[in-house]
């Protein structure tokens, strides 16, 4: 059993990512013989291997450890698809915007921490991500909702009719990132315009900061789901923090992230000051196999948050180090008493449940813990070694509607994309807890 005591060192902190990266990466079987390189098993949807791969290349970022890097570069490159975008026909059935989304921004990920290149012949991180962005800002609807990504891609799927605060703060994170990297503004005007059309539309509850699930088409987005999961502000969170370090400190992207910083505390407990919940579903106990990995991906982005905002380093971290030691006494489970269970605030008493999410979010918020002891994510001028692809994922014609063409010239061209989604099935209908 993994005890707070890890927090000790830099020596023991990495310990601690390594066990939970061991427990999370034994779930994966897409290097077996016959199984799809990048798939998990059932009951995990594709988005959450996207998810996973991004926490291991995080996972090389702060600890060095490059064991998992094989595994990690066959799957990121393996499901990219026929137009290198991460449209890949084994997930028509299934892919939304949001699992494309997160894919793209594992790839993202790879190139702001210099994670290896992959083989010159190879699609590249950044022409990944841009890919991805690309195709999705050529979804961008303005029929209904005056904007805004759907929830699916393809009009043959369950949820085509709903557009929600993933898949719009996927790409809204994404572009924000992009605009850092590469300095290219058609990114950070994407940015801009992705945070006003979800405060417009009410996704985003001011002055509070609640970050809602989305809303139907069909009644122009006025039927909003009020179920908050936090993910949504931390996406969001990340995104906006990027742009308050691409804008030189901008006051409205400072208020932003000052301000999402303080709509988190719903996500963490009042009765264990500090540790991370999920308020939706954790208390009665009605999270799904999705659910149950969101607190790593609030761990993964307060953590980038300070990098790219000094100023809100001592809040995030005080919560980040109640919640890793937290995690650590929940990580007792198994035949080793070393497998994380979901409820941190149970403290030791293993909670009995076992899972990518659980060991992801355990291992998120342990090597979170590192952040101080890494450089800051590099750009095209600071270092970065991946090669873009500026007309990726868009054939290379189309320019990025909403925009003037005038703001995008040869060089600086940005192609214009398509929308993908986290399919949360069972997260809409299947929890009724809601913030007013």
């Amino acid at each position: 059993m993994l005890t707070a005591s890890f927090l000790s060192s830099i020596a023991s902190i990495k310990a601690a990512a390594k066990t939970a990266a061991y427990g999370l990466v034994k779930f994966y079987t897409g290097n077996y013989t016959g199984d799809t390189p990048g798939n998990l098993p059932q009951p995990y949807y594709w988005w959450e291997a996207g998810a996973m791969f991004g926490g291991l290349v995080d996972y090389y970022y702060y600890t060095g450890d490059g064991q998992y890097n094989e595994i990690t570069t066959q799957a990121l490159l393996s499901q990219v698809g026929p137009n290198k975008d991460y449209m890949t026909p084994n997930q028509t059935k299934t892919e939304g915007n949001d699992d494309q989304g997160f894919w793209g921004m594992a790839a993202m990920s790879a190139a702001e921490t210099k994670f290896p290149d992959p083989p010159a012949d190879k699609p590249q991180w950044l022409a990944l991500a841009q890919a991805v962005f690309n195709s999705q800002a050529l979804r961008w609807d303005t029929q209904y909702c005056n904007g805004g990504l759907r929830w699916q891609i393809f009009t043959f799927n369950t949820g085509y009719d709903y557009k929600n605060t993933i898949s719009n703060g996927a790409f809204f994170n994404l572009a924000a990132r992009l605009a850092r990297y590469t300095g290219n503004q058609t990114y950070a005007d994407w940015a801009d315009k992705t945070w006003e059309w979800s405060q417009a539309v009410g996704f985003i509850k001011m002055p509070e900061y609640y970050f809602y699930d989305g809303a139907h088409t069909t009644l122009n987005c006025t039927d909003i789901n009020r179920i908050q999961w936090s993910y949504n502000p931390a996406i969001y969170l990340s995104g906006a923090a990027h742009m308050y370090n691409l804008t030189n400190g901008e006051e409205k992207w400072k208020t932003r992230v000052e301000g999402i910083l303080n709509g988190t505390s719903l996500f963490f407990s009042p009765t264990v000051p500090n540790v991370m919940y999920e308020v939706a579903c954790e208390g009665p106990g009605t999270c799904n196999t999705d659910n149950k990995s969101f607190k790593a991906y609030l761990s993964r982005w307060m953590a980038a948050t300070t990098k790219m905002a000094p100023f809100t380093y001592n809040a995030i971290m005080l919560r980040l180090r109640a919640s890793a030691s937290a995690a650590a006494l929940q990580c007792s489970g198994g035949p080793k008493g070393e497998t994380c269970g979901l409820k941190w605030t149970e403290g030791a008493k293993y909670d009995g449940f076992t899972g990518v999410g659980e060991q992801m979010s355990a291992m998120e918020v342990f090597q979170s813990l590192l952040i101080t002891k890494v450089d800051p994510p590099v750009t095209q001028i600071t270092g970065g070694t991946s090669q873009g692809d500026p007309s990726a994922g868009s054939g290379g014609t189309s320019p990025q509607p909403g925009l003037s063409s005038n703001a995008i010239n040869k060089k600086d061209r940005v192609g214009a994309g398509i929308l993908t989604i986290l399919v949360l099935i069972g997260a809409i209908g299947g929890v009724t807890w809601i913030v007013l």
